[in-house]
This record gives C-alpha cells, structure tokens and sequence, in this order.
C-alpha cells in the first residue's frame, strides 16, 4: 500500500510528531509511506531523525518578513498543493487543515478542533472538515464534537506514545542520571508545561497558578512553542502579568528532541492546563517518565489519562493540585497507562481504516 502523510511544518508540534511517528510504524509493517511538508524558514529536514524506511518529500517554504497570518496559510496551501500529487498513493492522509486544503481528495485526522476568527483559517478549518471522504479521531472527546457539529462519524484511533524512551530517561541509568541533572543543575526544582505560550494551551491560567503556588524554590518552565500563527498579542499580556505578579517564568523555546525526554523526566510536576486538546501527548511522555500530571478538567483528559493524572478547575485550583501533586502515589500508575498506548497498535488500526476507506469509496465510485 502506497501511503502519503501530509504534514504542514517540520517543527516539532504535536500534529508532526504524530505524523513522523505514524509514519515510521506503517513502514515497520512494510507499507510504502511517504511525509511530504512544507519546509519552512530554510528547514532541510524535520526536528529529528527519521526512519531511513520513510521517505521524505520537503517543499521549501521561505519565510516573508511581514507576512499577515491569513496571507500565509493562503501561501502554504498553495505551495503544497502545487507541489503534491495525489495521483501516485492508494491513501492520501492529511493530518492538519492546511495540508487537507492542499491534498485535494484525501483522509483526514482531526487532532483537535479549533474556533479561529482570522476568516483565512476560519475557512481553512471548516474545508478540511467537510471535504475529506473519511475522518480519524485521535479521542472519542473530538469525535463526539465532529459529530455534533457537522455530522460526520469519525473512527477513534489514539494516538501512541515512545513510553520506553521517556521511562528510559527517567532510569537509574548513569547517562540519563547525568541528563536530568544536567537540567536540574541548570533549573533548580521545576513544574514543566511543553507546547509554548498561547491561548489554546492556558498559559494564563498557569501563570497566574504559579504565582498562587507561593514557592520561590520552584520554577515553572516553558519548552516548545514553535508555531504557525501569531500570539504575539497574547505573549505581551502573558509578559506584562507576569511582570505585575512579580513572578519570572523560564521560557526555553523549543528544546532539541534528544534532550526533552531528560527535561520531562527531571521535572517535579508536568502542567498541562490547555483549554481545547484532542489527546495530549506530552502529558502522556510524562507519564511514562513517571511524572505527577496536573491537567484542566476537560473530557478528552479524562478519557486519555483516567486516575493517572490530577485535575484542575481554573487558576487557584490548578495551584492546590500542583502543590500536592508531588506528594501523590501514581508513578507506577501513569507508566503502566502510557504503556498501553503504542505506536504498532495505532499503525495495525491505521491499515485496518484505510483498507475500510478505500473499500467504501470504490463502491460508491461503482454506483455513481
């Protein structure tokens, strides 16, 4: 089966690295699978190495000093759209909106489902909802929005997690002992949130949680952040609260992927007080790194992490969680969870889907 996997960036964002990771599965199982992406900023390759059995195909995407948000998603779905073709893959799957507009007749995986007031990624969104012929939910959560939405039925298929890599980190091993106090030499005590500063992710609500924490021992720290749209807005406010709290986050940006598993392991708490989320990926690394997981109370959340995780309703509530989440018992349980999502699984459902698809579509080319 010839497959192709289309991602929007080559950044290290929560769709890519479902993508990548989706990728090197199916081609354990012997699919013929291919990433195409727009490369973006003079991008040569992803955030990390990838599978030699993958091919990559990277679209170069110089960046426009200047460039208005809606102006670039127009841009981005033109240049991968000029630079795809559809016509040589039994299965075209899109993992985000942009690479769903550009794909033309396509799959699609709704990671999440966003409320944009830009009218580019307004329309943009609602495209790649309604066009593709069938659609992949990473959480019951989302496929229940799809459906009440728009009508669609989604299959639920979650995602996986590298669980041996993050528990790795975590060991009693010398190097990844070495790896995490290499960050906690440089960090001190930390509360970790991974995903950057904007609004889908609570960055607010967290900063206003660790100015209530009241612990001038513990830092909270920021990784992550790369991203295609402009919260420069939203950043100003978070800098200027934070300065009337008098508290002073440590923002890391994106950290390289090597190093991540360590900064996770070597955390006292994992924050992820996100407002809209389809699954939660880096919340379930640190489980399997054995990490206290503090979360907002969303539906997805419990669905994915159940008892492993603490939950929190706004800002003075996310403080008492993070607060007592380092005195809770549910390492053993959080790695045993993370363990139970893999990646050969969600490759073995994926093949299963597309066989479904592909089946169901040529009978209705046949009664046309």
């Amino acid at each position: 089966m010839r497959i192709a996997l289309l991602s929007y960036s080559t950044k290290p964002r929560g769709g890519v690295v479902h993508t990548l990771y989706l990728a090197e599965a199916l081609a354990a199982t012997g699919a013929d699978v291919t990433v195409w992406s727009l490369a973006r900023g003079g991008d040569e390759g992803f955030f990390r190495p990838v599978d030699p059995r993958v091919r990559l195909s990277l679209v170069p995407f110089p960046d426009r000093p200047g460039e208005s948000v809606g102006r670039r998603i127009l841009r981005s779905i033109a240049v991968l759209r000029d630079a795809f073709d559809g016509s040589q893959y039994d299965v075209v799957h899109a993992q985000d909106c942009i690479s769903a507009n550009a794909a033309g007749r396509c799959i699609r995986t709704v990671h999440h489902l966003d409320h944009f007031t830009t009218p580019e990624l307004a329309a943009c969104h609602e495209r790649a909802i309604v066009d593709p012929y069938a659609h992949v939910c990473v959480s019951t959560a989302v496929a229940d929005e799809l459906l009440a939405g728009w009508g669609l039925k989604a299959t639920v298929i979650p995602n996986g997690v590298d669980a041996a890599r993050f528990a790795a980190a975590a060991g009693p091993q010398p190097v990844a002992k070495a790896d995490r106090e290499r960050w906690r030499f440089r960090l001190g005590r930390y509360v970790l949130t991974v995903g950057g500063i904007e609004p889908r992710k609570g960055s607010l609500d967290l900063l206003e949680a660790y100015a209530l924490l009241g612990d001038l021992d513990v830092r909270l720290v920021i990784a992550g952040g790369e991203t295609l749209f402009d919260y420069r807005s939203y950043r100003a406010a978070w800098d200027e609260r934070a300065a009337e709290l008098g508290v002073a986050p440590v923002v890391l940006g994106p950290v390289d992927d090597a190093q991540l598993p360590a900064l996770v392991a070597g955390a006292e708490v994992f924050a992820f007080p996100s407002i809209t989320e389809g699954f939660g990926l880096a919340p379930l690394e640190a489980l399997a790194a054995g990490v206290p997981l503090v979360v907002s109370d969303l539906p997805v959340f419990r669905e994915i992490f159940r008892d492993a995780a603490s939950y929190a309703i706004g800002p003075a509530d996310l403080a008492r969680q993070l607060r007592a989440a380092p005195r809770t018992d549910r390492a053993a349980r959080g790695r045993a969870l993370a363990a139970t999502y893999t990646w050969p699984a969600a490759a073995a459902a994926h093949l299963e889907f597309y066989e479904r698809a592909l089946n169901t579509s040529q009978r209705r080319a046949q009664h046309m």
